[in-house]
């Protein structure tokens, strides 16, 4: 029997809005020795989300179980000195570091230290860089930090980061802060599920929609009858179920399972950072979460980006932004009023997270009520071919009859492609240089390995978006101004002058029916490392074959994104793939080892979206 089965059912007595707002003091339950004492527990003891502050060259961690009660139901979790988040490392640019991590699990654990470089070894990947932590052992983690900013720490191991595993990361500047600010507060976003994720992942293999409570309605359908007319209505929903597909297919898991959390806050329990008037905050996002995109804005107050991913960037003043698992975003406000609303709504719209920025505790502003939900467009399932003024949807449906989500082409026999003779694979297409220098821009045409046209893959997309200006789905004409990747500029430009050698193409792909996930139609396991020799410069070209998007993360190198005609955008650590949008960057493979590179949403990465590289 596992750990969490021992407990009571989820949602058991539980009202809906309780479920999804959480206990207002709900948290870790310290110092309590049983379940039975945290269920009986005065709420008043439990943690309020505030990480304690670790510093300095030599830390000691300790990873076990803790009781907590986020919703009205005590759960275990898997904490790292006792509290969620994690105890918040400051640590600083240049300094060796040695990190003692014990496991007091009854399983293996692991930590990985997201968007640090360091030697592979060091990087904290069971399976890959090193064996993992064996329950009762200590494995001592020490590095040179060669970066500063914004980053954060979470297990590689099994579930354990969906169930309470990570911390924040701030490196100070060796030589102090070039961003002015007063005071800086990390909002590290995060979802909880009381269900035991692997039945949460059993459920998604048996039916990939089992949380999707917002599919299309009667009231849906007379609502389209009215606006668009009969036809157009009825032509809609035949394209769409003819696919087998759902246009409201944004997130694998709601607020029918999640809690949403910052600062290990329930939005009940509203987190709040404080400021005196008249001071420049500096705000730390880290999106820890293990399955969901947040939106997030500040209601009256304006965000101006400085950094991504631990890196500068020119500083663009946007109302909201958009981030996945794994990335990482700087914001300075300069509030006026005594209180705001730091609102932070997911992707599906099922749900938030939320907290107050206030001069004294106990403030509240207004809480917005979540955006509409939107339905997929055709450009978000076919890319530019979807975007084509004056598409006949309803033509598209009728060409293709009877065919299911497991069977769409996208216009790839358009090419008179010959698919028995693509038994090499394509996702390491080498392009050799010349005068005509043609790495200069990425490639633009899609090259479909042979895999992608077996069980695990549904659709395929041939004519990509490759536009960076697209806030994404729910975002698009909302009134307010939206970051995008195109608003990103590092500071300093590329790391390294060259050009790319050669050019690696990867396919996102994945099966909904069979809630299969991978690169190029194969699943982790199935594929072989991607390898690449010791500093060369190479292109990869990431091509999102799916509905969804994905949230991009290669260890051990930075990821230096460009535009379609080849321009360098930003460096980045994990690069967010819309539907059907094709983007490429640039790695210098400096990093001697084995390194891992997945979705960092849990599930995709558990079911497939995974691959290793070799450098060598």
């Amino acid at each position: 029997m596992d750990r969490l089965s021992r407990l009571p059912a989820a949602g058991a007595g539980i009202s809906r809005r309780r479920f999804v707002q959480g206990l207002a003091a709900g948290g870790v339950l310290a110092g309590l020795p049983g379940l039975v004492q945290a269920a009986l527990a005065d709420p008043a003891a439990t943690s309020t989300g505030a990480a304690p502050v670790l510093s300095g060259t030599d830390i000691d961690l300790v990873i076990a179980e803790s009781a907590v009660n986020f919703t009205g139901q005590p759960r275990l979790a898997t904490t790292i000195n006792g509290s969620i988040p994690a105890p918040t490392l400051r640590l600083r640019e240049g300094d060796t570091v040695t990190i003692r991590v014990t496991n007091k699990l009854p399983v293996s654990t692991s930590i990985h230290w997201h968007g640090i470089i360091l030697p592979y070894q060091m990087d904290g990947v069971p399976g890959i860089s090193f064996g993992g932590i064996a329950p009762g052992e200590t494995f001592t983690y020490r590095f040179r930090i060669e970066q500063s900013g914004t980053y954060w720490y979470h297990s590689h191991s099994g579930m354990q980061e969906l169930t309470g595993m990570y911390g924040a990361i701030v490196v100070e500047p060796r030589d102090g802060e070039r961003i002015r600010a007063n005071r800086d507060h990390v909002v590290l976003l995060s979802d909880w599920t009381d269900e035991d994720p692997m039945r949460v992942f059993a459920k998604l293999k048996s039916q990939s929609d089992y949380y999707n409570y917002h599919q299309p309605t009667a009231v849906d359908f007379f609502r389209d009858a009215s606006s668009a007319g009969l036809k157009a209505a009825i032509d809609k929903r035949k394209m769409w179920n003819e696919m087998r597909m759902s246009p409201t297919d944004l997130a694998d898991l709601s607020a029918a399972t999640l809690t949403y959390l910052m600062n290990g806050t329930t939005p009940a329990g509203n987190w709040t950072g404080q400021f005196r008037p008249g001071e420049r905050l500096r705000l730390r996002f880290i999106n820890g979460a293990g399955n969901t995109f947040y939106d997030v804005r500040i209601p009256g107050l304006r965000m101006t980006v400085v950094q991504s991913d631990g890196v500068d960037v020119e500083p663009v003043t946007v109302d909201e932004f958009r981030f996945g698992p794994g990335e990482t975003y700087d914001v300075i406000v300069e509030p006026k009023d005594e209180a705001y609303t730091v609102f932070a709504q997911s992707m599906d719209r099922t749900g938030h997270a939320r907290g107050t920025l206030a001069v004294r505790a106990g403030l509240e502003a207004p809480v917005p009520q979540p955006d509409k939900v939107e339905w997929l467009s055709m450009a978000d399932m076919m890319g530019a071919m979807g975007s084509m003024a004056g598409m006949n949807h309803a033509a598209m449906g009728q060409a293709m009859p009877g065919m299911g989500h497991g069977a769409m082409p996208m216009q790839h026999d358009m090419a008179g492609m010959n698919h028995d003779a693509m038994a090499m694979d394509h996702s390491q297409h080498a392009m050799p240089g010349g005068a005509a220098n043609p790495l200069a821009r990425p490639s633009g045409t899609a090259r479909h390995a042979r895999p992608e046209y077996g069980p695990s893959t549904d659709m395929r997309v041939d004519m990509a978006r490759t536009n960076l200006d697209d806030p994404g789905i729910g975002l698009r004409g909302n009134g307010r101004r939206v970051l995008t990747l195109a608003d990103l500029s590092s500071v300093g430009g590329a790391m390294d002058p060259r050009g790319a050698e050669r050019e690696i193409e990867l396919h996102l792909t994945g099966n909904m029916e069979r809630y299969t996930w991978s690169f190029d139609g194969l699943e982790f396991g199935q594929s072989t490392p991607v390898h690449l020799r010791y500093g060369e410069r190479v292109r990869v070209i990431l091509h999102n074959d799916t509905m969804m998007t994905h949230p991009m993360h290669l260890h051990g190198m930075w990821s230096e994104l460009e535009t379609a005609e080849g321009r360098f955008q930003a460096r980045r650590h994990t690069l967010p793939v819309q539907p059907a949008q094709r983007i490429s960057f640039l790695v210098t493979a400096d990093a001697l080892g084995r390194w891992a590179w997945h979705c960092h949403l849990m599930f995709h990465m558990d079911a497939g979206m995974f691959r290793e590289v070799v450098v060598a």
